[in-house]
């Protein structure tokens, strides 16, 4: 029920129409259940001569009554036949308005849960989101929508009509004979017990289902991420393996599910035969009787199969409304996850020349200290630095400046203010961030540089490019900027898709340049050239780079070096080589390696 009222807060500005839909759909059954008397009234008095009595053609009764033809006359069979036709156009009619309406308000609620979901995803922090697979977020974003509005928007309507339906044949039967609910009687309890054990059953085998397709929807997105990696390490049989495997799970429970579907059809059908057979019986007895015409055994017959095949209907919506449930309370547990960076969305402060200090900030995760007492003070323009091992935690310390991540202990201030009382919108307006793992979208180049300001005169991109020395390769492109470059950069290289993202954040022209390791595919001249482009073009802005060529770092106003989450060296360039510490070891180190591959390259 949970699930439900979760789906409803969604549903509910719907709730009108689907009333309306609901209403035409059960006139449309009635229409349709009115159609076995009409044609027991065609048996009876236009091919047989049956003998008029006060209750003979039950609700049809007017048409027997002279005014529209005598028995086994031609003018009564077209009133007949005119009678089901437009009771025939009248359900036509009315089931198709209602299946338009079901439409419309399935479409409104994907669209609305597929918003909801994928803004929760934009809302959450990395780490929460990193419970997930891509191929499990993969599976809630679109799978789960779609099989979540189902239950709503047809699943739980058929339900209700399958339900009206069985009510609605129940009273047309004992409007008939009282013998014939028998049947239905003798068999409800068997019918019940069946359905209820198919639905724990059914349950059981969605949510394997659900798992399997996740798993193929991850190996999928993998192997579809990583295809250069597969085929340089000629891994494809290897894949290829994997893929089968998991794919064969799939198939085995999807097979589960058909296995149980049979096994229940089969039974429901074989008790059906039963159903029928019976009704025959009874009837001809009645008929033997006086008690009953042949019309009415046609009439009692189609009713008691109706009232067999919505038990299989409801069933079936039964089993259905399993895997829509438990799609719908994956949705909800995603929907209900909070994010670990909590955001004060009222705040109004902004800032356009952020003084950033941090004051003995503390970063613990998972029971794992990854900063300890950190101490930065970074008026606006000034330029810094971070180098370190791999794993000293430059990257992590960049997250929190920007809430990627909150921190455990201490103080981040912009200007005096906390940054918990910035909204993260606010805050991250702030900062132009290039990332270490560079992502492009399937998209041109123009819009990958205009990513963050859509609507930039197209000078502007390319003054960007230019700075982020990119435009050389674009201009050599057949179409230039309007080159489209597929998922994640394919199709251009690690330096080219570097020199986009700088491009990108030169664009959105923030006060805070960050540069994460960002340069690290660059050769030495080209990296050059774009820092010497910052220093020069946006001189008044704050630079924030890290990297592991020491190198890139020598021109900044302080330069920190981190080991296991600690500053343990700080200063200006000239200051760290003076101390001759880790720094200026690494520094030579790399200088003469520089060198060497000099040497060589000349030699060669």
């Amino acid at each position: 029920m949970e699930t439900l009222r979760f789906g409803y807060e969604y549903f509910k500005k719907n709730i009108l129409a689907a009333i309306l839909a609901e209403v035409l759909s059960f006139l449309g059954i009635y229409a349709e259940l009115l159609l076995p008397l009409l044609s027991g009234l065609l048996i009876d008095f236009v091919i047989r001569k049956g003998e008029v009595k006060p209750d003979s053609g039950g609700i049809f009764h007017f048409l027997l009554t002279g005014s529209f033809g005598e028995p086994r006359t031609m003018q009564l069979f077209l009133a007949v036949a005119a009678a089901y036709g437009i009771l025939a156009i009248l359900r036509i009619v009315l089931i198709y308005i209602r299946d338009l309406i079901q439409e419309w308000i399935g479409l409104k609620l994907e669209t609305k849960l597929r918003y909801m979901t994928y803004g929760k995803l934009m809302e959450l922090d990395s780490a929460t989101i990193a419970e997930y697979n891509s191929g499990e977020l993969l599976q809630i974003l679109n799978s789960d929508t779609i099989m979540f509005k189902e239950l709503f928007s047809h699943r739980i309507p058929y339900l209700g009509d399958s339900i009206f339906q069985l009510v609605m044949t129940l009273v047309m039967i004992a409007g008939i004979n009282f013998s014939f609910l028998i049947i239905p009687i003798l068999l409800m309890p068997l019918l019940v017990r069946s359905v209820l054990d198919f639905k724990r059953r059914a349950r059981e085998n969605f949510k394997e289902i659900r798992q399997k397709s996740a798993e193929l929807n991850l190996t999928t997105q993998e192997n579809i991420a990583a295809v250069r990696i597969v085929r340089s390490f000629h891994n494809e049989e290897l894949e290829k393996e994997k893929f089968n495997r998991v794919n064969s799970d799939f198939l085995n429970a999807r097979m589960k599910q058909i296995w149980l579907s049979s096994k229940f059809d089969l039974t429901f059908n074989t008790i059906k035969q039963i159903a029928y057979i019976s009704t025959i019986i009874i009837g001809a007895v009645l008929v033997i009787q006086g008690r009953l015409t042949v019309g009415y055994i046609l009439a009692s017959s189609t009713y008691v199969m109706r009232f067999m095949n919505n038990i299989t209907s409801i069933n079936n919506h039964v089993f259905n409304m399993q895997q829509q449930t438990i799609a719908g309370l994956a949705l909800k547990r995603f929907m209900e996850k909070e994010s670990r960076v909590p955001e004060n969305k009222e705040a109004a402060f902004r800032c356009d020349t952020p003084d950033i200090e941090m004051k003995d900030v503390c970063v613990e995760l998972d029971g794992q200290e990854i900063l300890k007492h950190i101490d930065i003070r970074l008026p606006y323009g000034r330029k810094l630095g971070i180098v370190g091992e791999t794993g000293s935690g430059k990257s992590m310390l960049l997250k929190t400046l920007v809430r990627f991540c909150d921190i455990t202990s201490g103080q981040i201030t912009i200007s005096g203010h906390d940054i918990k009382d910035f909204s993260l919108d606010n805050l991250r307006k702030m900062y132009s961030f290039v990332f270490q793992d560079v992502f492009l979208f399937s998209n041109t180049i123009e819009s990958n540089i205009a990513f963050s300001r859509a609507d930039i005169d197209e000078r502007m991109v390319t003054k960007a490019a230019a700075d982020a020395e990119a435009a050389k390769f674009i201009n050599a492109l057949p179409e230039r900027y309007k080159t489209i470059v597929g998922e994640r950069g394919l199709g251009i290289s690690g330096g080219q898709k570097q020199r986009i993202s700088i491009a990108r954040a030169f664009l959105k022209n923030a006060p805070v340049f960050v540069l994460d390791d960002s340069t690290s595919a660059l050769d030495v001249h080209t990296e050059h050239i774009v820092l010497k482009n910052i220093y020069e073009h946006f001189a008044e802005k704050t630079l924030i780079i890290t990297a592991h060529r020491f190198s890139s770092v020598v021109d900044c106003d302080e330069i920190l070096y981190m080991k296991d989450g600690m500053i343990t060296e700080r200063g200006s360039f000239k200051e760290l080589m003076e101390l001759g510490g880790s720094f200026a070891h690494i520094y030579r180190v790399q200088q003469e390696q520089n060198a060497d591959e000099v040497h060589v390259g000349q030699a060669e």
